[in-house]
């Protein structure tokens, strides 16, 4: 229902912003700006989800073999201690749990491509133990706002996009992500709680939670002792080669189990291209939306009120520049990608205003792409309050990333 009414305003507030400029600067060309963002929009969606059709099709293939092989059922019992206490609706030993594992454990790693076809899949399992199924229930609230929240150990996406700029070194944003990550994350599972009712105190809780910072330290530490040259390169390659030999993993259990796995492949295949053309109404639905709000000039609007008041109140408004970028990031994330390589060029890589955006980029997920396509993959309608625990997480990753960029840089 929250979801609804921010589409609706979308519309809105870029309907009411365009009629001003025509009427107060003889802005006319506006209309053919937020018509044209419509089409485009449209046809961006559908080139996404034609984009996801192949890596779906893989990655809900591999699926498929690791959970005939039985890996992602081992994967879920190694991850049950934690997972039961935060998902208390989903049976010990459930395939969901493996599936919710791997998907978290892609995003940490930054491969962005690999961790949704599995959390498409970890929602179909949590979608088959819901009795409502146009309602989401906790579980799936709970793993939407661990996915918005974005935990990333190896941004390797954005240290490209500094390199591709000219950024002297493109790894520097490297430990304000991962503290702003770690932040946004930590605040999204314990809102999550509360709102839940499950008990913060548990030892068993407390011990994961505090393993997961012991974690982030101990990856701060090592990579701070690295020559700056060679942290992009180290990344990079723990991440692929760890991901690479969870296939042969899978592969390998395959053939201890004696599988067919050809045709396990195949039939996960099929699965991943039913979920991409199940997705493309969503998308187009939430996209264009969001491409008119932008080219109607609302965003500008936003942007120029926020620094009137930043300087207002007396606060140093160095970072503004970056807001466009925390207010697209939950948005759309080719759309708050795209301001932060535009401040890059405009500013240069190394400016402030350009590491406080890579800093928020960094800092959280995509929240209505995430909440477009994982909900629209299964049917539900009924987001109850996914979106404003989710936006929790997203404000709070945007405004530590801000902090630790002044931190680190200012």
């Amino acid at each position: 229902m929250v979801l609804n009414y921010i589409w609706i305003a979308f519309f809105l507030v870029a309907f009411v912003v365009a009629v001003g400029r025509t009427l107060f600067c003889g802005d006319f060309g506006i209309w053919s700006d937020i018509m044209g963002a419509s089409f485009t929009s449209a046809a961006t969606a559908f080139e996404i989800a034609l984009g996801l059709t192949g890596v779906l099709s893989l990655w809900m293939g591999l699926m498929k073999i690791g959970e005939r092989a039985g890996v992602i059922q081992m994967f879920g019992r190694v991850i049950s201690p934690l997972f039961t206490r935060l998902f208390p609706g989903i049976p010990r030993n459930h395939p969901a749990m493996g599936s919710i594992f791997m998907n978290v454990s892609a995003n940490m790693l930054g491969l962005d491509n690999a961790a949704t076809p599995l959390g498409l899949k970890a929602m179909q399992e949590l979608q088959e133990l819901n009795p409502e199924k146009e309602r989401a229930t906790d579980a799936m609230l709970m793993f939407l706002v661990l996915n918005a929240s974005g935990l990333c150990f190896i941004p390797i996406g954005i240290m490209m996009y500094r390199a591709q700029a000219g950024a002297s070194n493109p790894t520097d944003v490297f430990l304000p992500i991962l503290l702003a990550t770690f932040i946004s994350t930590m605040v999204g599972i314990i809102a999550m709680c509360l709102k839940q009712g499950i008990r913060l105190w548990d030892r068993v809780l407390i011990s994961w939670l505090g393993g997961l910072a012991a974690a982030v330290s101990t990856i701060v530490w090592f990579f701070s002792t690295l020559p700056k040259e060679e942290v992009e390169l180290y990344s990079g390659f723990f991440a692929n080669v760890l991901l690479f030999s969870v296939i042969v993993f899978f592969i390998i259990s395959g053939l201890r189990k004696r599988l067919n796995m050809y045709d396990a492949f195949i039939e996960g295949a099929k699965e991943g291209f039913k979920t991409a053309v199940m997705i493309i109404p969503y998308l187009v639905a939430i996209l264009v939306a969001i491409g008119m709000f932008r080219a109607s000039g609302a965003m500008d609007v936003l942007t120029s009120a926020m620094t009137s008041c930043a300087e207002f109140l007396g606060m140093d408004a160095d970072w503004i520049g970056a807001l466009p970028t925390a207010l697209m990031k939950p948005l759309s994330g080719s759309g708050s990608r795209g301001m932060m390589v535009d401040l890059m060029s405009t500013y240069g890589a190394d400016s402030f205003v350009a590491r406080v955006s890579a800093a928020i980029q960094g800092s959280t997920d995509t929240t209505f792409y995430i909440l477009a396509v994982y909900f629209g993959s299964v049917g539900v309608v009924k987001t109850r309050y996914a979106v404003p625990y989710a936006l929790l997480a997203d404000f709070t990753g945007s405004v530590a990333g801000v902090i630790a960029a002044y931190v680190f840089f200012h």
